[in-house]
């Protein structure tokens, strides 16, 4: 059998680091994902629980906030429990088996700042001046590494 998944979204709220009774690191989070639109509908998403545990839950914490975009691939798990009502509780979530951070956020003033300071984007720091613009890319290319005649096998 496959139980495979892979997703991306962005967290809908702050991930929520426990510790379980021998102190390994667990996280909670929920990803929205947009569906697809259909002409003039109002965009849907679907909002989906996920879990991931140990090293990788801290850096979770750590790292990500609501909002984070994150792809996530783990496995579908559905368990249920007795709530404090008595009734029955049944939950579907993502097990995580990875979490890729897919943007950066500063998480305090300062990192902000560092964080716009570098991201400046200067327009003329990446553009071609225009008559180098239509040369070819590797006529000015000089070799780094000589082939003696007597290196070649034929």
């Amino acid at each position: 059998m496959i139980n495979r998944v892979v997703l991306v979204g962005r967290m809908t709220r702050d991930p929520e680091l426990r510790r379980t009774q021998n102190g390994s690191a667990v996280t909670s989070f929920t990803l929205a994902i947009n569906r697809p639109k259909r002409n003039d509908e109002e965009q849907q998403a679907d909002y989906i629980s996920c879990v991931v545990w140990n090293k990788t839950a801290e850096n979770v914490e750590k790292y990500c906030s609501k909002g984070s975009l994150v792809g996530v691939e783990g496995r579908l798990r559905s368990r249920s429990y007795d709530n404090a009502q008595g009734q029955r509780v049944y939950v579907t979530e993502v097990v995580c088996d990875s979490v890729q951070f897919l943007e950066t956020k500063p998480r305090d003033k300062y990192e902000e700042q560092q964080y716009h300071s570098q991201s400046t984007y200067n327009p003329n720091q990446y553009q071609q001046p225009i008559q180098n613009q239509q040369q070819d890319s590797f006529m000015n290319e000089n070799p780094s590494f000589n082939i003696m005649e007597d290196d070649i096998q034929f």
